[in-house]
């Protein structure tokens, strides 16, 4: 057991967002408005997507998953081999990419969003029935908050873990909507079997086993975290989330069916917003991928905007290792002769998690955690 912290962590008040709205729909407490170099990326962002911009023509890479089931006995091997390539780029160049026909049930789909914007409509009593205490990354709040001053996001949040059982913290699973928890284990099952089969193609892209991932992984840890982003009245001064970059292997979004336009992905230093596609799911690469295959697929930073008029939901789901797992490069993508040598070290994929979510989001800055600092020969 890891020691408890001789002094607690001290957050200062925490306005809940959709209250905020509610009540005072034109104020943005201070602790929300971000620093004048945040806002310039903001203001460039929100002004080019009410008008014509360079980023309306880039859309992230979209991978057709029925080409790659083997049970699919239309795909032909040329259609699998394309579609691998396709996958391969994706990882490399974007590390993010939008998936379609990926066999989950499309009434699921609309049943988790049920479930989780009817949860963020219940009173905000209800809701704090489920505490995220400060510190943890479970129940319904504002995750990695650490410090009174800290700037705060413009969303609320609802996560819990999900597998193995023993990370479930069954206090927080709540009883209304009735249907809740029903809905989230079916939906969550499904997309485990989506994570399996998806770093299976990876595995391939790769030149690699396709099990290699399942085999090393161990009893693959998955989480959950539902995110509400209200309207706001002055977009150009929050962010909906910071910059950061996952700490998974994959992570899996499902972007409401109605909401704005909010996910960005920064693509050579451009903030690029993701279109949603209707029925399709979001797949970012995380931190773990990006040190086991040695910074050949990389994880990308990402952020959530605002929107003056519309709200925005996401559902996330997070796989990752085992936290009683090793991880680091592994050795098939080390090539020290070719100039690719070992870019992270070894370490316990739990003592990772503790330093990502003991951490504030700060771009990509918890993977320094990993990294293997080169010194230059005087």
């Amino acid at each position: 057991m890891a020691p408890v912290p001789i002094f607690p962590i001290k957050v200062g008040h925490i306005d809940d967002v959709q209250e905020l709205r509610k009540t005072k729909p034109t104020t943005i407490p201070e602790r929300f408005v971000r620093d004048q170099t945040e806002r310039q990326t903001l203001a460039t962002t929100l002004s080019s997507s009410s008008s014509s911009s360079p980023t309306d023509d880039i859309h992230i890479p979209i991978i057709n998953l029925s080409k790659l089931m083997k049970a699919n006995n239309n795909t032909t091997a040329d259609e699998f081999h394309t579609e691998i390539v396709k996958l391969s780029t994706a990882c490399q160049e974007w590390g993010f990419f939008q998936v379609v026909n990926h066999g989950i049930d499309l009434t699921l789909l609309e049943s988790i969003e049920m479930v989780a914007k009817d949860f963020f409509m219940l009173p905000l009593e209800e809701k704090q029935k489920y505490p995220m205490a400060p510190g943890t990354v479970q129940g319904y709040g504002q995750a990695f908050v650490f410090s009174e001053n800290q700037k705060l996001d413009w969303c609320n949040m609802f996560a819990l873990g999900i597998e193995p059982h023993y990370i479930r913290n069954l206090k927080l699973w709540p009883s209304k909507p009735a249907d809740f928890s029903e809905t989230l284990e079916s939906y969550s099952r499904e997309v485990r079997k989506l994570c399996q089969n998806l770093l299976r193609y990876v595995a391939v892209s790769l030149g690699l086993k396709e099990d290699v991932f399942e085999e090393m992984f161990g009893v693959a840890v998955q989480a959950v975290r539902m995110n509400y982003y209200p309207p706001c009245s002055r977009p150009d001064l929050v962010m909906g989330l910071s910059p950061h970059s996952d700490g998974s292997a994959l992570t899996i979004l499902q972007q409401g069916k109605d909401s704005s336009v909010g996910l960005q992905i920064l693509k050579d230093n451009t903030w690029v917003p993701v279109q949603p596609i209707p029925n399709a799911l979001v797949i970012n690469i995380g931190d773990t991928i990006e040190v086991l295959t040695n910074g050949k697929y990389k994880s990308v930073e990402h952020r959530a905007v605002t929107h003056k008029e519309k709200d925005r939901l996401s559902i996330v789901t997070f796989y990752a290792p085992s936290y009683e797992i090793e991880i680091g490069p592994m050795t098939e993508l080390v090539d020290v002769e070719n100039n690719n040598p070992c870019k992270y070290r070894r370490y316990n994929h739990g003592e990772y998690s503790k330093h990502y979510i003991t951490n504030k989001l700060q771009g990509k800055k918890t993977l320094d955690f990993a990294k293997i600092q080169v010194t230059n020969s005087p």
